[in-house]
């Protein structure tokens, strides 16, 4: 066989997957505990020798391709010149480059906002202002000031044409490793984050890779290409667009409800699907992603029924709220907790409810009327998820649940949400196996090994059907 390993550096487990090419078919799969914080050769032995066995030895590889969200993954400050343009399509390019957003800051950065990044220690900060030909005068500003910090990671600077050599400058006399792309709202109605998206990608590659100590582990796999989240959204765009020889399944959702965020990923167009309606704000992203920081299954649990009622998750899961207050509260306590029975089932399920609905509203874009002086307009903002006809749910929220087609459920539209763009009559399916960052990570190598990989491990669901 010929055969492509594909690795995940996670925070917890190092995962592998031994991809055979001319099948698209899974040789083998393995994990080891990821010991980032010691050394990762320890974890990656583990698992390749459980690989191994399965395998009978251990082969040559066509390809050995890796991603990483080990050590809290990449940390990103975004600056910006106005919150609405150039800040949100800072933030776009930070989170589609498979960023964890730590800050993000608008207008003329003053001493406290400084300080304040700073104190975030980011591993990259991307630098933001100005449509080219417009503003200059505020992310110049915004240069030297940072450039008279103590920042020392690198500064991706995606501005203004006519200021980023200024920028770059200011910011290369202060010894700061400044690396210009080109501006990602050129136009006040053009979005353009895929440069900046490729220089983030770059950066972590060179520089970010090391700091977290995967570099003892280089000799041993091709590239460490992405993070984790940049992969899966690699993943589902190819599963959306298909390749020159296999067709795409159109605009999809991709949504992973996991122990601290709950991320979600859409690929398609979002253009207003109903005629009449005008488009207000910035043009979304072909491919987007969210990350909702207040929405984790553990981490932030307490947060999920802080947002949803705890009356409401009490309901959905058929217990007292006294009950679902304490279950809540040990999770928030032990956060390696996993249900155990009928009633800790049920409320993991009500939490993943919650958060998938909440999240799915957040990303959804929404349609109102708007009364004008030439009478009533129909106005969307955000993006417009109406005819997704695929949500695919991922991470072990839903891998493991009893029934993921009634959790995913709520990731559709809702007659009692009738402003909301999610997606209208979708068919579900489960990433059971955890394949799209495998197909993401191959998707340039060999990607119709790749998309036969990621489709073939889908498994559709029927609402309501025990899985």
């Amino acid at each position: 066989m010929s055969l492509a390993l594909l690795i995940d550096f996670g925070s917890t487990y190092t995962k592998l997957r031994a991809l055979d090419l001319a099948s698209g078919d899974i040789a083998a799969s393995a994990q080891g505990p990821s010991t980032v914080t010691s050394d990762v050769n320890v974890g990656l032995d583990a698992a390749m020798a459980a690989l191994a066995r399965v395998l009978g030895g251990t082969p040559r590889f066509a390809h050995r391709l890796a991603c990483s969200s080990a050590a809290g993954g990449l940390r990103m400050v975004t600056v910006g010149l106005v919150k609405e343009l150039t800040a949100e399509a800072a933030r776009q390019a930070a989170l589609g480059a498979g960023a964890k957003l730590v800050a993000s800051h608008a207008y003329r950065l003053t001493a406290a906002d400084v300080a304040r990044i700073v104190e975030r220690a980011p591993d990259i900060v991307l630098l933001c202002g100005g449509t080219d030909g417009g503003n200059r005068d505020v992310v110049v500003h915004n240069a030297h000031a940072l450039a008279a910090s103590t920042l020392a990671c690198p500064v991706v600077v995606a501005c203004n044409r006519e200021a980023a050599d200024d920028v770059v400058a200011a910011l290369a006399a202060a010894g700061k490793a400044a690396i210009a792309t080109a501006n990602v709202l050129p136009g006040l109605d053009t979005l353009d984050i895929e440069p900046a998206r490729a220089a983030i990608r770059d950066v972590f590659m060179r520089r970010i890779v090391a700091a977290k100590g995967i570099e003892r582990a280089a000799a041993r796999f091709d590239a460490v290409l992405m993070p984790t989240p940049a992969a899966v959204l690699e993943g589902a765009r190819l599963l959306a667009d298909g390749t020159p020889r296999r067709k795409g399944h159109g605009p999809l959702v991709v949504i992973d409800p996991g122990g601290a965020t709950t991320d979600v990923h859409s690929i398609g167009r979002g253009e207003p699907s109903t005629p009449g309606v005008i488009r207000y704000g910035l043009p979304e992203p072909y491919a987007k992603r969210t990350v909702e920081g207040d929405l984790g299954m553990r981490h932030n649990a307490e947060a999920i029924a802080a947002a949803a009622g705890i009356d409401a998750i009490a309901a959905d899961a058929g217990v007292p709220v006294a009950v679902a207050t304490d279950a809540i509260a040990a999770l928030h306590a032990d956060v390696e907790t996993l249900p155990r029975d009928p009633a800790q089932f049920a409320l993991d399920a009500a939490l993943a409810r919650a958060a998938i609905r909440i999240a799915m509203t957040r990303h959804a874009g929404t349609c109102e009327t708007v009364y004008t002086a030439q009478g009533p307009v129909s106005v969307q903002r955000g993006k417009d998820l109406s005819d997704v006809g695929l949500v695919i749910g991922t991470g072990g929220a839903l891998v493991h649940a009893r029934n993921p087609a009634a959790i995913l459920a709520v990731a559709a539209a809702d007659a009692a949400d009738p402003l909301s763009l999610r997606p209208r009559a979708p068919r579900f399916a489960i990433d059971r196996h955890y394949l799209l960052y495998a197909a993401g990570l191959l998707a340039e190598a060999a990607p119709d090994a790749a998309f036969d990989l990621a489709t073939r491990h889908l498994d559709l669901l029927t609402e309501g059907a025990t899985a």
